[in-house]
């Protein structure tokens, strides 16, 4: 080769394609990035999963969200986010990512963990932030023993590094302390690690494989599938069961997101007792089950207390009081027809949950229902022995209304419910004003369902509430289960029974009644030598009361008068809220009857200079002919007359004609009201056995300690170079290196440098100082 060519440099190797993407994937997973990536998912999921209400029914987030929404986040899978494919997918991720990263590391930081680095140059110790230099009056033997003694006292961790040739030739002390910093970041990588692990462990995970290896089939409702069915063997599952009180049970129930799945426990639970315990104002205070589990395979039973946050451990399966709901009891109801049937009463007994009756079509059709829907069905659907209510509310609601609104009935549009507004403002103050928790006491809730499938909720009160200072019961209704119960509130009579409002109820509808209360009515409101006006004023009652019952509308009676009639009515803006409107199984058709009809009337007959004065007259002869009609029928049950001036009989006709106004709204002819009631309880349990919870906690403290060790504890580096000054001393120089640069690493320097070389002298001028 000739001396002007030059070699050419050889290529560095190419790295095979897959290769190369195989180590660019590795450090995408290892990466930093990607797990602050897959943390802020998770984090963002979580507060999805905070925020909407988990596990609900399907109809509850279509009430919410309206159908498209409902359908959208349910095919996301945010009704149940914890258990979801995508969240799983993106905790596995985390694990292998935090592991990976932990694998990469660990070795270096291991490395590091055992050196001392005490090889480092002397030269290189004047390159440090803390560095000083000075003499010890010692030789270099006594010199080392000196400053290894102190170090040692002092915690550091030594070593040395005895150096007899070359350029420098001495002793250096490679010391460390705080070495459990490095500890701090496997700890926190590794909690990450057993957290996901614990959860992915303890959640729908593994139950998801059992599914989908053994191709089971989630079942719905109460009947269960041929394939639904978990091994009693599960190693990790979050099941309810619902046992009534006196029953045993062992099969629990996994809700999925299409149905459930049958959780075999490997043992039998029997509720002896479910018992509550409330505080003075009837709020609950303690719930508790008393328990005996039957074990088969040791054939032993063991009793047990499980109360709410004390759970119970039994064979590896936490046993938590999760609910209660009713067992089964047996209740004892009165139907009451409404209407002019000729048998208005019937007795029933109905199992809650279990029961159902059948409402005859002729006596539903007797008592004022509508034709043509063919027998109507009832089912008892709840029984509450407790309620207990915030009474002051509704209290305080009536009175302001009725200070605030202009005219009766009417809504000021300008004004602004605050009351409603603190309900959803997060203020900590305390209301000023006070609550009145009240037990208000049983209440039974049942559904009128038709043929047809159509249904509607009720809610009837065992006992009357006083509201206003006027004892009521009441009558609750709604048509879905996403909207509260409207109630209707009727009078109590003077035997703190609903059965006086009932009796003028189904009065009103009987024309004989009607027509007999009106004749009442003239002869004692008219002179008795006043045939002809006695007549007149029975005509004018008779017509109130057909306008007020709702047997003829106010337009046929409007075409029947000629002249101006002696009727009239106020503004029916004073009776409480409607209750709803329409038949039972939702007909359009409007109901008439009420206090409405007579202003209906007053409107289409008299002139509006005369009304005011047509409906006072008017409303006179309505009271005065109620009045009647409900001492007619206390006569003929064989009852004592109310009396005109008894303050009592007063109040009672006053909420009597507005609860009648408002029971025309009432979409059921019939009111099924408890009379008696044998309770039985039954208590849900939480049944879970969840391993990995051991290694969630073990990831907890983990979590802390290397928290607590990156946080708190400093890693610092000592390096002291000792050398033979040649007179009979030794020169010393030192450094000291930290992971964080703090006041402290300052002032432990200077303590050092104090106990190595004595007091720092001061600094002369144009002479540096010992430490930079």
């Amino acid at each position: 080769m000739s001396a002007l060519q030059t070699p050419v440099p050889s290529a560095p190797p190419v790295r095979p394609p897959h290769v190369s993407r195989r180590r660019e994937a590795l450090e995408l997973l290892a990466s930093m990035r990607f797990a602050i990536a897959l943390l802020t998912v998770i984090c963002i999921a979580s507060a999805i999963g905070t925020v909407v209400k988990q596990g609900e029914p399907l109809v509850n987030y279509v009430d919410q969200f309206g159908p498209f929404w409902a359908d959208v986040f349910g095919t996301l899978g945010l009704y149940r986010v914890y258990s979801s494919a995508w969240f799983l997918v993106i905790l596995a991720f985390l694990v292998i990512s935090t592991s990976l990263c932990i694998a990469r590391n660990t070795p270096k930081i291991l490395a590091d963990w055992r050196t001392h680095k005490e090889h480092v140059r002397a030269s290189a110790l004047k390159a440090f932030h803390h560095r000083a230099e000075g003499r010890l009056a010692r030789p270099l033997a006594e010199a080392q023993q000196h400053v290894a003694g102190l170090l040692a006292s002092q915690g550091w961790s030594v070593k040395t590094q005895t150096r007899s040739e070359g350029a420098e030739q001495g002793v250096m002390f490679g010391a460390r302390l705080g070495a459990a910093n490095k500890f701090g970041y496997i700890a926190a990588h590794a909690a990450i690690v057993l957290v996901c692990l614990g959860g992915l462990f303890d959640g729908d995970l593994i139950i998801k494989v059992q599914a989908w290896a053994n191709q089971l089939q989630p079942f719905q409702g109460r009947i269960e599938s041929d394939r639904g069915r978990l091994s009693v063997d599960n190693p990790a599952y979050r099941a309810q069961l619902f046992v009534p009180e006196g029953q045993r049970s062992g099969a629990a129930v996994v809700n999925m997101e299409d149905g459930m799945l049958v959780q075999p426990l490997p043992f039998d639970i029997e509720l002896k007792r479910f018992k509550v315990e409330y505080y003075d104002t009837g709020m609950p205070k303690r719930f508790a089950s008393d328990i005996v589990i039957h074990d088969d395979r040791t054939k032993t039973s063991k009793p047990f207390t499980v109360e709410v946050n004390h759970p119970v451990v039994y064979d590896g399966v936490t046993i938590f009081q999760s609910s209660f709901e009713d067992g089964g009891s047996r209740v004892r109801l009165k139907a009451r027809g409404l209407g002019a049937g000729a048998e208005p009463e019937r007795q029933l007994e109905a199992r809650v949950n279990g029961d159902t009756f059948t409402v005859p079509q002729a006596w539903w059709v007797s008592q004022g229902g509508a034709t043509g829907a063919g027998d109507v069905k009832l089912e008892v659907t709840e029984l509450r022995v407790i309620n207990v209510e915030d009474l002051s509310s509704a209290r305080r609601g009536a009175s302001a209304a009725a200070a605030s609104a202009p005219e009766a009935g009417a809504t000021d549009v300008r004004g602004v419910n605050l009351g409603e507004l603190s309900k959803h403002l997060g203020s900590g103050a305390r209301s000023p004003n006070p609550k009145q928790l009240t037990n208000i006491g049983p209440s039974i809730t049942y559904k009128l369902r038709d043929a047809a499938g159509q249904a509607r909720e009720f809610q009837n009160y065992m006992a009357p509430i006083t509201l206003d200072d006027q004892p009521v019961f009441l009558l609750g209704v709604r048509d879905t289960p996403g909207e509260p119960f409207r109630f209707l509130r009727v009078p109590a009579d003077d035997r703190m029974a609903i059965d006086g409002w009932v009796r003028l109820r189904r009065d009103l509808n009987r024309p004989a009644q009607r027509e007999e209360a009106a004749r009442r009515f003239s002869r004692l409101a008219a002179p008795a030598d006043r045939s002809d006006l006695q007549a007149q004023l029975a005509e004018s009652a008779r017509r109130a009361l057909e306008l007020f019952a709702g047997a003829t509308t106010a337009t046929a009676e409007a075409a029947a008068t000629t002249g101006a009639a002696a009727s009239g009515a106020t503004k029916p803006g004073g009776a409480a809220g409607r209750v709803g409107a329409g038949a039972l199984m939702g007909t359009d058709a409007a109901p008439h009857g009420g206090l409405q009809a007579l202003e209906d009337f007053i409107t289409a007959v008299v002139p509006e200079a005369d009304r005011q004065r047509t409906a006072a007259t008017l409303l006179r002869i309505l009271n005065g002919a109620l009045f009647e009609l409900a001492n007619l029928g206390r006569e003929q049950a064989g009852l004592p007359p109310l009396k005109p001036e008894s303050p009592a009989a007063q109040a009672f006709m006053t909420q009597a004609v507005l609860s009648l106004t408002d029971a025309v709204f009432y979409p059921a002819p019939v009111i099924f009201t408890l009379d008696g009631f044998d309770q039985k309880q039954a208590s849900v349990f939480q049944v879970t056995r969840t391993p990995g919870r051991n290694v969630v906690y073990l990831g907890c403290v983990l979590l802390i300690v290397g928290v607590f060790a990156m946080l708190y504890i400093r890693e610092r580096r000592l390096w002291v170079w000792l050398q033979d000054d040649g007179q009979g001393g030794s020169a010393v120089r030192m450094a000291l290196s930290s992971t964080r640069q703090t006041l402290d690493t300052d002032r432990e320097f200077d303590r050092l440098r104090e106990a190595l070389l004595g007091a720092s002298p001061a600094p002369q001028p144009g002479v540096p100082e010992a430490r930079a």
